[in-house]
């Protein structure tokens, strides 16, 4: 039998004897690869899904939304600052503002250009300012630029003419202090934000409004509101087709401060006549509750109008937007002596009884030239003292010898008078809610002969026992630490807001008294003391026996310090009523301190100011 032979089985049959060819299955290695491949790219893809419609959706939902419509601000009243009485210190006036749509400038260099430069010649603003706004914007973070703020209607009406796409008017608001300078070293002001800003905080955005100085720097975030959004709609051809609110905008928090508006400006108006009347610029004003450290009020003069913050003010040499409350330094003078009193009875270096008798000066001998003994002044003539009479009658010799020590009476040193001064936080910022607050710098030894100007020599210790030569101090500390006198040994920390409160009524802050120190366990020695600054009012020899008509009782104490090589002096007085007078259930209610610069006839200058400022504060707060 003939058998069937196909063709491509002997093609097969042959290929395969002439390749020998041997197939082998995939390794498991492979797949395993090819597995994790799809399964990390898998991953991949969806990561950037989840992050593109998770975290940057909103973004680029915005985004696609540009070409079709246009994010118009809706801006957020910031929150109001009032006295403790809940007298408003400022306000939100409605107003104008000037914004940029950055979707129809940005990619268009000309339109950009044209615009800066017409809105700059209509504002008369410098060449390159809005040039210097659009480089510095953040398109991530914003869709408009704001140019300019508080327009006047001729300012709106002529950027109306000018027809320029991407710009337009739109309302605001206006902050406004009604009593512009009086209140300005407390309130502050606000502005834009600029390019340091942005440097500084990466949360910001450049069309934002921020506190500058005062409370409104300090409690920025408190006070700024959330800005609404709202989108409108448009066809190709720019026409509206309608409106949709995205977000509403939230007001600000309410400050409650501890300010007494109508104290302030009556203290306001009597420094700055009292300044006036000796031809003086500059001083400084503060009233403060002992028992609790809150202020009552803060002044410093010059003082500036902060609903319009001129250039003339930063090269003003008066220098109007420094805060000489919180943040000038000066020798004290003899208001520095209560606490030198104190740190000596502690010592045991004196006691309380023993007198010192006062010539009018103290010679030391001077082993260079023993015909010429080193002399040191005091003010006048004072005859046998006390540690009493001495703070009454401010005499320099007593504290010549109780702070650097004469023949006989050994005398504290320069060392402990450094550690006292720094027990009652004369080298610290007190740490009061408002910015800018600088510290008192103390006499040190090391540092005179290390920026050298010679060893330290017991002259040098007594000059600073009398608050002269090297130590300065700042006038919320003076004032902090004579209330700590008053109140019986207690170092409060000074606060100007009391509480903060949002808009549906919600406490978000609320202040308690803080101590910073407590010596209220030298009672004893606290009210020698007092009884040195009570005498000082009722004694016919004490420097502020002018008050002792005053019809409630006060304990005071006043001061001069020479400066700039005793060519000029500045006064200070501080004081607190009631002064208990011994009795322990008195407590004191307000404790002040005046400072006028320049003075010419020292603390004579300061004690009327002082007088009729305690004389208001009885008959309207306290009878």
């Amino acid at each position: 039998m003939k058998s069937n032979i196909y063709l491509d089985e002997a093609v097969l049959d042959d290929l395969a004897q002439d390749l020998d060819y041997l197939e082998l299955p995939i390794s498991k290695r492979a797949f395993r690869l090819l597995g994790w491949f799809v399964i990390l790219s898998v991953l991949v893809v969806l990561g950037d899904v989840i992050y593109l419609n998770g975290f940057r959706g909103n973004f680029y939902s915005q985004k696609s939304l540009i070409n079709a419509s246009h994010v118009t601000m809706i801006g957020a009243e910031r929150g109001i600052i009032m006295d403790r009485f809940g007298k408003p210190l400022s306000q939100n006036a409605p107003a104008f503002e000037l914004s940029v749509k950055l979707a129809d400038v940005m990619k268009d260099g000309d339109l950009r250009n044209k615009i800066a430069v017409s809105l700059e010649e209509a504002l008369i603003l410098p060449a390159g300012y809005i040039q210097d706004l659009f480089n510095s914007v953040n398109l991530e973070k914003q869709d408009s630029l704001i140019v300019a703020r508080d327009l006047t209607v001729d300012q709106v009406l002529k950027i109306k003419n000018l027809n320029l796409t991407g710009v337009q008017i739109e309302s605001d608001y206006k902050r406004q202090y009604p009593d512009g300078e009086i209140f300005s070293h407390i309130l502050g002001y606000t502005g834009l934000v600029n390019k340091e800003d942005l440097a500084a905080d990466s949360s910001l955005a450049i069309n934002e409004i921020v506190g500058r100085t005062g409370l409104e720097a300090y409690y920025n975030k408190e006070l700024e509101g959330v800005d609404g959004e709202t989108l409108n709609y448009r066809n190709v051809k720019g026409e509206a087709m309608g409106q949709k609110l995205l977000k509403e905008s939230s007001p600000g928090a309410d400050i409650h401060t501890t300010i007494d508006a109508d104290f302030q400006r009556y203290f306001y108006n009597r420094l700055k006549s009292g300044l006036a009347l000796i031809g003086a610029k500059s001083g400084a004003g503060l009233a403060m509750n002992p028992e609790t450290g809150e202020i009552i009020s803060l002044i410093s003069l010059p003082s500036y109008n902060n609903n319009k913050i001129e250039s003339k003010y930063l090269i003003d040499s008066d220098k109007p937007l420094f805060n000489r409350a919180v943040s000038g330094q000066y020798s004290p003078g003899s208001v520095i002596k209560p606490l030198v009193a104190y740190a000596a009875l502690k010592e045991g270096i004196i006691s309380p009884d023993k007198k010192i008798y006062s010539p009018g000066y103290i010679e030391l001998p001077n082993p260079y030239d023993p015909e010429h003994p080193s002399r040191f002044l005091d003010w006048r003539p004072q005859g046998w003292v006390d540690i009493y009479s001495a703070l009454a009658r401010s005499s320099d010799v007593y504290f010549y010898e109780v702070g650097g020590g004469f023949e006989d009476q050994k005398g504290l040193g320069i060392n402990k008078l450094k550690d006292y001064w720094g027990r009652f936080g004369l080298d610290q910022p007190t740490g009061i809610d408002l910015p800018f607050e600088n510290k008192g710098v103390l006499a040190d030894p090391a540092a005179k002969e290390k920026g050298g100007r010679g060893i330290w020599r017991i002259g040098d210790t007594y000059n600073v026992s009398i608050g002269q030569g090297d130590l300065v101090v700042t006038p919320l500390e003076i004032l902090n630490y004579i209330s700590a006198i008053a109140n019986g040994g207690k170092l409060m920390k000074p606060y100007v807001a009391e509480k903060i409160v949002t808009n549906d009524n919600q406490t978000i802050m609320e202040k308690n008294s803080v101590v910073l120190a407590d010596y209220s366990g030298d009672s004893d020695i606290v009210r020698k003391v007092q009884k040195g600054m009570e005498d000082g009012v009722t004694k016919s020899y004490g420097t502020s026996y002018s008050l002792a008509d005053l019809p409630f009782s006060v304990a005071a104490k006043t001061g001069t310090a020479q400066i700039q090589n005793n060519a000029k002096e500045n006064a200070f007085f501080v004081g607190y009523a009631p002064a208990s007078g011994g009795n322990p259930d008195v407590k004191p209610a307000i404790a002040i301190l005046v400072l006028v610069e320049n003075s010419r006839e020292g603390s004579l200058n300061a004690v009327p100011i002082a007088k009729d400022i305690l004389r208001w504060y009885y008959e309207n707060r306290l009878k």
